[in-house]
């Protein structure tokens, strides 16, 4: 491996560590990590819309462009780990107290995620 591709990947290895560290902070001490980024410790706005609003841009940009290259693996795992995302949304969901629709529709989300990683998967190279 060259030293250029050495340093890339040592790059997106870093951006996907902090990006988890930052979700794990998130998800044990909220208020914290809110105040840390800047977020009210109890949005009173649209904030917190405006952030999963840009989670779900980029994330989507993502596998868009990666269906463009026909990056099967990369779908596979974007898939895969998506499909995990929806049910861990559809536990939120349950233990704050919404209806069946909304579970319904994280649950089978996460059902639709799990079905495509493994269409992609079949295709890999």
């Amino acid at each position: 491996m060259r030293t250029s591709d050495r340093i890339v990947l040592g790059l997106t290895i870093a951006a996907g560590a902090a990006l988890v560290v930052i979700g794990v902070r998130f998800l044990l001490w909220p208020e914290a990590a809110a105040r840390f980024f800047g977020v009210g410790a109890r949005p009173t706005g649209t904030e917190l819309h405006m952030v999963v609003a840009l989670r779900d841009l980029w994330l989507g940009a993502l596998v868009l462009g990666l269906a463009a290259l026909r990056e099967w693996r990369s779908l596979a795992l974007w898939c895969g780990l998506g499909a995990l995302v929806c049910w861990g949304d559809a536990a939120i969901v349950i233990s704050s107290g919404s209806k069946m629709p909304a579970i319904a529709f994280h649950t089978l989300s996460g059902v639709a995620c799990a079905a495509i990683a493994a269409a992609c998967w079949a295709r890999r190279t």
